[in-house]
């Protein structure tokens, strides 16, 4: 008897902040609600090499993305398994500010939001996995989530 393996869709997220510790949020045209950079991993790429091109894609940055800070399996009902990387983009500099270019078919928007008020930006889903992704960073750790919570015990 032949052992079913469950498939997961996979997508990498890059935390970035600015000088004053801000996170930077972009807002999607094709849903509600704001959201971090990046996107699903495409058929070959690894969640680091996705999570590069989708911000070049997205904020028009080419950067060098940090180790990941969050690993989150976040089935959803309709969409199926899922696993969630948050990788590590740093501070970003006056300059790489300046070269934000939005994938207007995507997105309508970024800004850089406190850490207090995230809750007024992000979903209950997204939430509990940036902010883990920011003590994560504090600490210099990587994290793993279950459904945006870290395992008991």
């Amino acid at each position: 008897m032949e052992t079913e393996l469950a498939e997961a869709r996979l997508a990498a997220g890059a935390l970035f902040r600015d000088a004053s510790g801000r996170v930077l949020l972009v807002k999607p045209s094709y849903k509600s609600g704001w959201d971090i950079p990046g996107g699903y991993v495409d058929e070959g790429e690894s969640p680091l090499q996705a999570c590069v091109r989708e911000v070049r894609e997205e904020i028009g940055l080419t950067v060098a993305l940090r180790g990941p800070l969050v690993v989150d399996w976040s089935p959803k009902p309709r969409a199926g398994n899922r696993v969630m990387f948050v990788f590590d983009g740093g501070s970003l500099t006056g300059g790489q500010e300046a070269g934000i270019r939005l994938q207007k078919d995507e997105l309508s928007g970024y800004r850089y939001v406190a850490p207090a008020d995230l809750d007024r930006h992000l979903g209950k889903r997204l939430l509990p996995r940036v902010l883990a992704a920011l003590a994560a960073r504090e600490s210099g750790t990587t994290v793993y989530l279950e459904h945006g919570r870290p395992l008991a015990g």
